[in-house]
């Protein structure tokens, strides 16, 4: 079986068993700590350059964070606050870790996807401080100031670990390359867990219609098209498959753990149905990479 196929098919079997297995939620704290290991890898291998940011980063970055806005207003019309909720976790999450991976086997500039990964991560999770307490109706400094810890472990610790950690050690840049497995293992056990306790809060709550769950999968599923086609129209000709892959394809574990430890695993449906719906497409592009002349 080729790799891209058996990528997928742990990525959906993570998904069904997080279903079959709701007594899995109570490992969710370790879901933080996975994220910090997997951001950690990332951040040590990628080379920072203000050179390489270009215009469009910018317009990719706006829209990535208009898409939020976007999310939520489908989301408030398709079925109401806490769809539009999930809608503005799918439509905020920043680029993917393995964007830059799938560009690369699309033919594209994995580079270009590496900017924009490193650029909407940093940005958008120092503005989740600010963004959240107004999104989730809670204004406090309290909460500004427990979303700020929290986003500073996950995405800001492995950063500064990983600088320091290449400067004094110069042949760390080199390990990535050993743990890409242990990396998509962590995104898959991650998936698992997250799943498991969506389907552990869906089972208690015998109050919310079945309903709401396919009316998230729906904005869900419409905002990923959103997001592939405004990313190909920002990249325009000269980075058009590249700029596409950096806004489709999302940080989802990022924001599934966000959404279930400050709203619910009900709205962290919004970015968990995303995994889905852009692995799909993801496919079917690898599929046409490989097959169409």
């Amino acid at each position: 079986m080729k790799p891209g196929f058996l990528r997928t098919l742990a990525l959906l079997g993570a998904l069904v068993l997080g279903l079959l297995i709701p007594q899995a939620h109570a490992l969710l704290g370790l879901v933080r700590w996975l994220i910090v290991g997997m951001l950690f890898i990332v951040f040590l291998q990628t080379r920072y350059s203000r050179e390489s940011v270009q215009r469009s980063h910018l317009l990719l970055l706006a829209a990535n964070l208009l898409m939020g806005g976007a999310g939520w207003a489908l989301g408030w019309i398709a079925g109401g606050p806490f769809v539009a909720l999930a809608g503005f976790f799918a439509g905020i999450t920043p680029t993917a870790t393995a964007a830059a991976v799938v560009t690369s086997f699309l033919g594209g500039r994995p580079d270009f996807v590496v900017t924009a990964f490193v650029l909407t991560n940093l940005v958008i999770s120092a503005l989740f401080p600010v963004l959240l307490p107004w999104v989730l109706g809670r204004p406090t400094p309290h909460l500004f100031g427990h979303v700020l810890g929290t986003m500073g472990v996950l995405v800001f610790l492995p950063l500064v670990v990983a600088l320091v950690l290449r400067r004094v050690h110069p042949a760390s840049m080199e390990w990535p390359k050993r743990l890409s497995t242990v990396s998509f293992g962590a995104w898959v056990a991650s998936l698992f867990i997250i799943t498991a306790n969506a389907s552990h809060f869906l089972r208690n709550q015998t109050d919310i219609p079945a309903r709401v769950a396919w009316e998230i999968g729906g904005v869900s599923a419409v905002i990923c098209a959103l997001n592939f086609a405004l990313g190909a129209y920002i990249g325009g000709k000269q980075f058009r498959r590249e700029a596409s892959q950096a806004l489709g394809q999302k940080n989802t574990s990022l924001t599934i753990f966000v959404a279930a430890t400050y709203a619910n695993p009900l709205v962290a449906l919004g970015p968990t149905f995303y995994v889905l719906w852009h692995n799909l497409w993801n496919s079917y592009q690898l599929y046409r990479a490989r097959h169409v002349k």
